[in-house]
């Protein structure tokens, strides 16, 4: 899709917004998309439904945009759903209650463009949306980006002159500034209980903080400017996670949000910065929007899905409701530019060479080193760092030893069956039927051109890993400390099979597949070419695939396996 003026931005948001026009409530306040069930009830799940939208439309209507019919809506359902005495009532929230986090979104609205959706409120409207958003203030919530969520709307309460709790505000700021790692990054939360790096970094908390540098610049100017030289150092950085052709990094969790893997380069330019030079960020925002349109992730009334590059509920976390893929349309901010931005008219420009060259870069605040190879393809090598509270698919999303931009990753289906596993870019033990993989490091040392970990997938098992960057791939070094006889398989990058011109085999030493556009080998000293068929709608990007890998025999005492694996993209 041609993407370059605010029209076109404007058609886009479109497209994703106007098949919702008939599926809310009378009352405007909820937004029934689907049926399957998350942690929290149908009310909240339509509520979120509601609340999402407002990313793209409150920047739309700051920015001078005109969408009537959502409009009367909105200030319909804001009024609706604040009411104790409306049956559309959205509910007095609890503690860690999911409303909280859907409060953001009506807080930046507020704070973008009043003149929407507050001044039109009646006195006992807006008495009663403030005293329901003033909620956040009275009841707990999880140590992590929520914290953010309670800012935003005492910023918004404050903003229009309604009770509201600053001193809260600023704690929850002073707290959000420990977790604080270097480069720009954060930590979700207090590092030694959420040490993952990843998306929310850029689509929560440096997002929100840059948000903050804009709303709170004159209120808390110095904490607003330490905000927008974090941003500006992560921006850097983060725009190794995309690859030339618009695909941002599959990793970590909550990627159902989609489009949101751009939001943050949006965030910066509405505010201002420049982390990177307009056009380059104006070129990895268009790329991955486009990257995105060319995958099946709507449904046939043009309703976003949960999944990835396609509908797959694998995948999704415990609070992946219908209306959370709407999350990603933060990235709409954009829209809150005027019509005279330079931005309307800026050519999309490539990534800078110095950020495309192939080459291995560490990433040491990340927890990371990053390896361009020759053809594009960006690898993440990842060393299993993440936090004990699996919200779903956690070992997939952070335990695998390398993440590509080109072949996803599988999200297994259970661990009965190694077809079932599917796990691609692990070291699989099978164990009287079950498999076991890396789940947690319980060291790890990020070296400049290598990542080693020490893990134990089963007890008794103990493996040393050393990850190895080459020109088109990396080897994989496995010492194996293990009391117990069993059999291990090194697994490659999964490969769609129903492709033209797919073909893989096993033979010897090595397997191989392959199709018209991509072939990924492995090659073990000492064990078997295995290929592993992995059950339907497991990996990320595609719903039928092969996985190459090397059987090796697991003796008792020490074994040392080395594997190497390679990639090519067209």
């Amino acid at each position: 899709m041609k993407l370059h003026t605010k029209s076109d931005f404007t058609a886009l948001m479109h497209r994703f917004l106007d098949p919702l026009l008939p599926l809310y409530s009378e009352g405007g306040a909820r937004l029934h998309l689907g049926d399957t069930g998350v942690t929290y009830p149908g009310r909240t799940i339509e509520m979120e439904a509601f609340s999402r939208p407002l990313w793209a439309l409150a920047p739309f209507w700051t920015g001078g945009g005109r969408a009537d019919d959502f409009l009367r809506i909105y200030r319909k359902g804001l009024a609706s759903g604040t009411d104790p005495e409306n049956s559309e009532y959205w509910g007095d929230p609890n503690d860690y209650d999911q409303l909280f986090v859907e409060m953001a979104a009506l807080a930046c609205a507020i704070l973008e463009t009043p003149e929407s959706v507050w001044e039109p409120l009646t006195d006992a409207e807006k008495a009663n949306l403030a005293k329901w958003l003033d909620t956040i203030n009275h009841h707990d919530l999880p140590g992590c980006n929520w914290l953010l969520f309670r800012v935003l709307v005492n910023l918004a309460l404050d903003s229009v002159g309604m009770p509201c709790d600053m001193a809260r505000a600023a704690a929850d700021m002073a707290e959000v500034d420990k977790w604080y790692v270097a480069d720009g990054w954060y930590s979700d939360g207090p590092a030694d209980i959420k040490p993952q790096k990843d998306y929310y970094n850029p689509w929560a908390i440096q997002y929100y903080t840059v948000l903050y540098s804009v709303f709170a610049a004159k209120s808390d100017p110095a904490r607003a400017a330490l905000y927008r030289d974090r941003a500006t150092k992560f921006g850097q950085q983060f725009a190794r996670w995309f690859d030339e052709n618009g695909a941002a990094l599959p990793f970590g969790r909550s990627l159902t949000y989609r489009i949101g893997q751009s939001a943050f380069y949006s965030a910066c330019i509405w505010a201002g910065l420049e982390p990177l030079p307009l056009p380059v960020m104006k070129g990895i925002i268009v790329r991955n929007l486009n990257w995105w349109l060319a995958r099946p992730i709507f449904d046939r009334d043009g309703v976003l899905t949960i999944g990835y590059g396609y509908p797959q509920q694998y995948m999704a976390e415990q609070y992946n409701a219908p209306g959370s893929p709407y999350w990603g349309l933060k990235v709409f901010l954009l829209l809150a530019l005027p019509d005279d931005h330079p931005f309307w008219t800026a050519e999309a420009a490539p990534l800078p060479v110095e950020l495309t060259r192939a080459g291995v870069t560490g990433q040491p605040s990340a927890d990371l080193l990053l390896q361009r190879l020759p053809d594009g393809q960006l690898n993440a090598y990842s060393p299993a760092n993440y936090e004990k509270g699996d919200h779903g698919q956690f070992v997939e999303k952070y335990g695998k030893f390398v993440y590509n931009t080109r072949f996803g990753f599988s999200a297994s289906r259970s661990y009965v069956q190694l077809e079932q596993a599917a796990p691609d870019s692990m070291l699989a033990f099978v164990i009287d039927g079950w498999t076991f993989v890396r789940r947690h490091s319980d060291r790890f040392v990020l070296m400049g051109d290598r990542l080693l970990s020490e893990w134990r997938p089963f007890p008794g098992i103990k493996v040393t890993t050393e990850l190895v960057p080459t020109k088109w791939g990396h080897v994989r070094n496995h010492t194996v400390e293990s009391t117990i006889a069993c059999t291990a398989y090194d697994c490659g990058f999964a490969v769609p099979k129903f492709a033209a011109g797919f073909a893989a085999a096993a033979n010897g030493t090595g397997a191989e597949a392959h199709n018209d556009t991509c072939r990924c080998t492995v090659q073990g000293r000492g064990g078997e070419g295995f290929l592993v068929n992995a059950y339907p709608n497991t990996n990320l990007y595609d719903p039928n695939t092969v996985i190459p890998a090397v059987r090796y025999d697991v003796p008792v005492g020490t074994s040392v396996f080395t594997t190497t694996v390679e990639s090519w993209y067209k």
